[in-house]
């Protein structure tokens, strides 16, 4: 899905070299190929740089063990041989993989129940009318648990919100969009997302230590903190400055639009506030789950607190127990037991089947995401089989080491690196592949936790997906306040998104260096210094 060419702005905004930098990318953009060939393109070239590579001798020495590493050719016959016969063996040992999957069982549970959705209307209607744009933010961010279908729950929620609080849709849909958006990695709770990029960073790290685990709840502290952060930052530039604006002002026309999704007309704001309250038996739902994932999340703790604990090994720490050694299985069975205890409650599920068939509608949403990654787990398995990540990691890390650069202003060097060029390559999972194997190990030579390098690409690839004209989301947004506004065009969203993509660029930047600067551990065990 791509979006409309850029030919016509809004015309009370004038920002013409912005539109012309923005129609550029979008051109640029339409270019790439898809991902999966994206990835098989870089193995060729990959192969002919291995090939240059090899031919003049580049080798390098790994500062951890001394050993030499000398740059092998994909082309060769011994290249072509080890693509064969490690084809498969790559696929089924990629890391997230297994975790992803396990992840989204739990996770598919609890969303077709309708726990995660009655979640975010109870966080929206339990705040008082003048609060309703930090709900819509701060929904936003407990929405990210669903991935992209974040979207499609938010974006009519904000405008359902909006006008049930006697204010323009417009500006509700606008709201909810840049928060799931801008914010997609900050979440008070731990998402798939999560999983992909810990799995891919912790193999990443492995290459320097071996020992090296990177679990999902690697930056919970950090993300969990930024998501109330965020919401704020969102509040106070909408607030103060863009709803302001005159456009924004309740039409008289509203009752003539329509309402959620375009399936039932919402005339009225009354109708509105009614869609979004809850039931009596969703309510009782919401306490039974609520009730159940607290007695979960007490049992885990009891039994790692017992002095002979069956998931801590003698000498060992909590970090290292079995519970955050293996978080993924015990976040699945949480939102498996939320959502099965949420669904039999309000009669959402009503046999026992219905909850494979949950996990199974899950795991087909992910079908897309399993065929990336298959292009994803050979070009790694190549890149690393080359050797030539080692030489861009060591002499990377020289560079850094020869420019005695501080390390926070390496981290921010990233996140605005990351953030120009998620403006092109918009997959998360994707460009996380591509930069993990090279910035995780070099920044652990400089110094740097990988788990820091982490956040500094968490940050870069959020803060831009508002105003990406490469987003099949960003049209969609478009398409609903068009709902409101026939005359809107990008140029009418971009002068919304603009403005807090760079107040959350700036504010969550300087929040993470406050974070590094005072060592706050950016996760369960994960000290800074």
């Amino acid at each position: 899905m791509t979006s409309p060419p850029i030919t016509d702005p809004d015309s009370t905004v004038k920002l013409p070299l912005l539109y012309r930098a923005i129609g550029f990318i979008e051109r640029i953009g339409n270019l790439l190929p898809h991902p999966f060939w994206l990835f098989w393109i870089m193995a060729v070239l990959l192969g002919v740089v291995s090939w240059v590579l090899s031919v003049t001798g580049v080798s390098v020495t790994l500062p951890e063990s001394g050993d030499v590493v000398e740059v092998k050719n994909l082309l060769s016959t011994d290249g072509l041989k080890y693509a064969i016969d490690s084809a498969l063996d790559n696929f089924a040992s990629f890391p997230p993989l297994a975790v992803v999957l396990v992840v989204l069982l739990g996770v598919s549970v609890a969303e077709k129940s309708g726990v995660l959705e009655s979640l975010i209307r109870l966080t929206i209607i339990r705040l008082p009318k003048r609060w309703v744009t930090f709900a819509i933010a701060f929904s936003g961010m407990i929405a990210h648990i669903m991935g992209d279908a974040a979207y499609l729950v938010m974006i009519p929620l904000g405008a359902m919100a909006f006008r049930a609080a006697g204010r323009s849709p417009v500006l509700g849909v606008m709201v909810a969009y840049a928060s799931v958006s801008a914010g997609f990695n900050a979440s008070p709770l731990v998402t798939p997302s999560d999983a992909i990029r810990s799995s891919l960073a912790s193999a990443a790290a492995q290459t320097v230590d071996p020992n090296a685990s990177i679990t999902p709840v690697a930056t919970y502290f950090f993300s969990a903190t930024s998501s109330l952060v965020l919401a704020v930052i969102i509040t106070l530039v909408v607030e103060l400055v863009l709803a302001k604006r005159e456009d924004f002002v309740v039409p008289d026309t509203v009752a003539e639009n329509t309402g959620s999704a375009g399936d039932e007309p919402s005339d009225t704001a009354e109708d509105d506030a009614d869609s979004m309250s809850l039931d009596r038996g969703q309510v009782k739902g919401l306490i039974r789950a609520g009730a159940a994932g607290v007695a979960f999340i007490a049992t885990l703790v009891v039994i790692l607190l017992l002095p002979d604990s069956p998931f801590i090994e003698p000498g060992q720490s909590l970090v290292e127990s079995t519970v955050l050694k293996n978080i993924a299985i015990f976040i699945s069975l949480f939102f498996t037991l939320i959502g099965v205890v949420y669904g039999y409650s309000t009669r959402a599920f009503t046999t026992v089947k219905a909850v494979p068939e949950a996990m199974t509608a899950g795991v087909v949403n992910l079908a897309p995401v399993i065929v990336l990654f298959f292009a994803v787990a050979q070009f790694l398995a190549y890149f690393e089989w080359t050797g030539i990540g080692s030489v861009l990691t060591v002499n990377g890390a020289d560079l850094l080491q020869r420019l005695d650069a501080p390390h926070i202003i390496v981290l921010v060097v990233i996140v605005l690196g990351v953030a120009f060029i998620n403006m092109i390559v918009t997959s998360g999972s994707a460009m996380w592949a591509i930069f993990a194997p090279i910035l995780v190990p070099m920044m652990m030579y400089y110094g740097v936790r990988p788990e820091a390098a982490m956040v500094s690409f968490m940050i870069g690839d959020s803060v831009t997906n508002a105003v990406t004209p490469m987003s099949a989301y960003f049209v969609l947004a478009l398409g609903f306040v068009q709902r409101y506004r026939k005359d809107a065009g990008i140029g009418t969203l971009m002068a919304f998104t603009v403005p807090i993509s760079v107040a959350i660029l700036i504010g969550w930047s300087l929040f993470f260096a406050l974070w590094y600067l005072l060592g706050i551990p950016l996760g369960p065990g994960v000290v800074l210094r």
